[in-house]
């Protein structure tokens, strides 16, 4: 089982504070599109513990052929506003660590368990949107835009969580730096940009104090690879690839090859231009330098192009040209990218990690991704900065502006974990099996003997060996378990490599959620096509706009376009735009909006249970994720409330989308004749959109006495307003010829009978009645014994089994499966009939 993160919290050893104040950043190019389009960071707890197999990816992120080992929000890092730049470091242990660079400091993680990052060592320093940070030897040094020069870092130490800041070297002008390059084959060190600069270069000769031996300002460098050739025409020169241009790399932007072997004659190679230029930002070099791979970065936004990347022919780097481009049609804008072998790993921003095969290296195919903001695509700068690909390990991290650091794994999975039949609402209390797949994507992948069950009802985790069928097929085998409990629940397997892969992905820390009974009965069913007693609107209200109102929603980038009903059109939503309208253009201002269910009366009901789906969103507009949606409860009419659930202000859930909540009603107030639920949207931030809704609201009752079979197919709300349905007492062995089907919340003094098939079946309200036909196939009355439902709406009929009515006309037999309904007559609001929910019996 993963291990436990010590380090929930504050970091853990905070070296010296430089001498530049940190806290707020200070933003050198208020104008830059970076700073136009800033985002609060995103509120969440992070995932951590071991990947999930395909189709488990946590959290709500898109991907494909890349599984999700850890994220490490900000909040969990060093609370700073923003993310930025990473890199990567290895010990002589062989202990593998993230650098992520944050706009208040440098922060490192070890990820030799990549699953469980931390703890987290940082690094203070100067207040900035933009930092970057390279390796060499045991040192990190560290570059700000915000000024204080090259802070030179200390890893000598780290294995044992500590890393210490031993230098600031100032020298070469100006403090301000926009990144930094390192040739590890020469030993030097390159500053690039900041105030206007193109490179400032330093001898390692002592990586502890960087001297600096040169400059070069013909142009302005944004970001640079600089290498050393070992061989052929070029073997023991040293070239600089510097993206940038004149006036701070906006005018005749372009790839800039630079001869920098010797340091007091730098000369220019050639400068190449592309077409469609826009700003000259990133690139790298294929492994083997014949091309460039450059991204720009205002191309997309200038010329409406889609993320696109620049294919330059290095070969002869005196005579260097563009050849292609290559795009994956995605319209994020590209930002960094690094090669490694076949492959060009690429942060593109909104659209997170883009992985590329580069086989033919003219004609790069994306083969994986991750996306790290689930919310958009857009062209905008938000979502992920970086990428480092270089770990021994194969593992692959990334750096997000709102999200912090994401540790991942690309490529199909070694191991794949599969529920083929789902997971089941409820659990049987005398014990229950799950049905489990194990997959291999090659033979051996799979470690024999870790396939584990982990199960929780409270008192922690339990495991228990995976149960095994044979050619992948497993029982996950619960144990009894007390009817009423929720067992939280997932399934676990190692690769050969010893790493975990759970299913759902991200466990425990996600979990499956069934609960232990005989049945869910649904007593309650609200699907809002009718008003059914709910308000929107209270007396405290303040909303000015965006108050509650039962419609069929219009949909915008905050507010769903559907109900959640697969059958129905309307739901509750917070206000309703105009036809064609935008976004926010109704959505709460001014206060809190509230919406009220009926009161209930639950107090009769054994451990009643309540489940709703619903939508919000607080991630859009001027000020996002400054708001949340509240769910109270209450069981004295609304005299007094309880919380249920607090969406927000970040995460996942606040970006939009229906969710389901399910609670138990004991765990929060006593259930009584007089509950009531309110659900309450709020704007108080400027600039907020704000967006809820509700729909399908159900109450179910937990049954741990139901008896034989089981209930299938939800029952139509009868003149009393409740759903009819059909529960069994005695047995369902055959040879017991005891079994009895009791109909009950039924119209009172109104007859009906028994009707049953080996078929299930579906047919919409027929003949006019108001219930459905949930039987298929051959259908069988029992007319012979029509019941009345009496004054308390309910009535019984004892099962021949040794005869059962024509057509069929003979004996029930061991292992046939019977369904059974009850039709009876109702009033609603004139003569007409309905259907009790079916009740499914496999007679032994």
């Amino acid at each position: 089982m993963p291990r436990s993160l010590p380090w929930r919290g504050p970091a853990l050893v905070l070296a010296a504070a430089v001498a530049t104040p940190v806290g707020v950043p200070a933003w050198d190019h208020d104008d830059d599109p970076k700073v136009l389009d800033r985002l609060p960071p995103v509120r969440a707890a992070g995932i951590f513990g071991g990947p999930g197999g395909p189709g488990n990816s946590p959290g709500g992120f898109d991907s494909h052929d890349v599984t999700l080992l850890a994220w490490v929000p900000l909040s969990l890092l060093d609370n700073a506003s923003s993310g930025n730049d990473c890199w990567g470091y290895v010990s002589p242990a062989d202990r593998e660590y993230a650098i992520i660079g944050t706009s208040s400091g440098t922060n490192f993680l070890e990820i030799t368990d990549p699953a469980n990052p931390g703890p987290v060592m940082h690094v203070a320093g100067p207040g900035s949107l933009w930092r970057d940070i390279k390796t060499y030897d045991h040192y990190a040094f560290a570059v700000s835009e915000g000024g204080n020069g090259i802070q030179v870092i200390d890893l000598a130490n780290i294995d044992s969580g500590q890393v210490s800041l031993v230098n600031t070297v100032t020298s070469g002008g100006s403090t301000s730096t926009h990144n930094v390059a390192l040739d590890t084959d020469s030993g030097f060190l390159y500053r690039t940009g900041g105030s206007g600069h193109g490179l400032r270069i330093y001898d390692l000769a002592n990586p502890a104090a960087p001297q600096w031996v040169a400059s070069w300002d013909t142009r302005y460098v944004h970001d640079a690879e600089v290498v050393t050739y070992t061989s052929g025409p070029l073997a023991g020169r040293q070239l600089a690839f510097c993206c940038g241009g004149f006036n701070g790399g906006w005018d005749q932007t372009g790839l800039t090859i630079l001869d920098v072997t010797d340091k007091s004659n730098i000369t220019v190679m050639d400068q190449v231009y592309y077409p469609n230029p826009g700003y000259s930002h990133q690139g790298w070099l294929s492994p083997d330098r014949n091309y460039f791979y450059l991204g720009d970065e205002l191309d997309e936004s200038n010329y409406g192009i889609p993320s696109t990347v620049h294919v330059i022919d290095v070969s002869d780097p005196s005579n260097a040209f563009p050849v292609t481009t290559f795009t994956n049609g995605n319209p994020a804008i590209t930002h960094n990218l690094y090669t490694l072998g076949d492959f060009i790993y690429a942060a593109n921003y909104t659209s997170g990690m883009r992985v590329f095969d580069a086989t033919n290296p003219v004609s790069p195919v994306e083969i994986a991704y991750f996306d790290t903001r689930p919310e958009d695509d857009g062209v905008s700068f938000n979502g992920l900065w970086s990428v480092y690909p270089y770990f021994p390990s194969g593992t692959v991290i990334g750096s997000d502006l709102e999200r912090g650091l994401f540790v991942w794994d690309v490529g199909e999975p070694p191991i794949q974990i599969a529920l083929p039949n789902g997971v089941p609402e409820t659990l049987d209390p005398d014990g229950d099996a799950v049905a489990v797949t194990i997959s291999e994507t090659n033979p051996g992948d799979l470690m024999l003997g870790s396939e584990l069950l982990y199960y929780d009802v409270g008192a922690g985790f339990t495991s228990l060996p995976l149960v095994d069928q044979g050619g992948g097929s497993y029982e996950a085998a619960f144990p009894p378990i007390p009817c009423g409990e929720t067992v939280a629940w997932y399934v676990e397997a190692a690769d050969s490599t010893g790493m975990t892969w759970t299913n759902p992905g991200g466990a425990p820390g996600s979990t499956h959620s069934s609960l232990s009974a005989e049945d869910l009965n649904v007593v309650l069913d609200h699907d809002m096509e009718s008003a059914s007693g709910w308000v929107g609107g209270d007396g405290g209200d303040t909303a000015t706009t965006g108050v509650w109102v039962r419609v069929d929603p219009r949909g915008t980038a905050a507010q769903p376009e559907d109900d959640h009903t697969p059958s129905g059109t309307k739901c509750w939503v917070t206000g309703q735009g105009s036809v064609g309208g935008s976004l926010g253009e109704n959505d709460v201002d001014g206060g809190k909006t509230t919406l009220l269910s009926p009161v209930l009366d639950l107090a009769t009901y054994d451990d009643p249970r309540i489940r709703y789906w619903r939508w919000y969103s607080n991630d859009k507009g001027a000020s996002p994720n400054a708001d949340v949606f509240r769910v109270g409860i209450s069981n004295d009419g609304g005299s007094s409330w309880k919380s249920v659930e607090i969406v927000g202000p970040g995460g996942v859930e606040a970006s939009g989308g229906w969710f389901q909540h399910e609670f138990l009603v004991a765990d929060v107030v006593s259930p009584s004749s007089q509950v009531q639920l309110r659900f309450i949207a709020e704007d108080a931030g400027d600039g907020s959109i704000v967006e809820a809704a509700v729909d399908d609201f159900q109450v179910l009752e937990t049954i741990c006495d139901g008896g034989p079979g089981t209930n299938y197919c939800t029952s139509n709300p009868n003149s009393t307003g409740l759903p009819g349905t059909l529960s069994a007492t005695g047995s369902d062995v055959v040879a017991d010829d005891d079994l009895t089907l009791h109909a009950s919340q039924l119209p009172a003094n109104q007859f009906g009978f028994l009707i049953a098939s080996q078929t299930q079946g579906f047919v919409s309200n027929p003949g006019g009645s108001q219930g459905d036909l949930c039987l298929g196939g051959q259908i069988l009355r029992f007319s012979s014994q029509t019941q009345s439902s009496g004054a308390a709406g309910e009535f019984s009929v004892e099962v021949d089994l040794t005869f059962f009515p024509p057509p069929y006309g003979g004996p029930v037999l061991p292992g046939q499966t019977w369904n059974f309904q009850a039709w009876y007559r109702d009033v609603n609001p004139m003569p007409t009939s309905n259907f009790t929910d079916g009740r499914s019996v496999l007679f032994k």
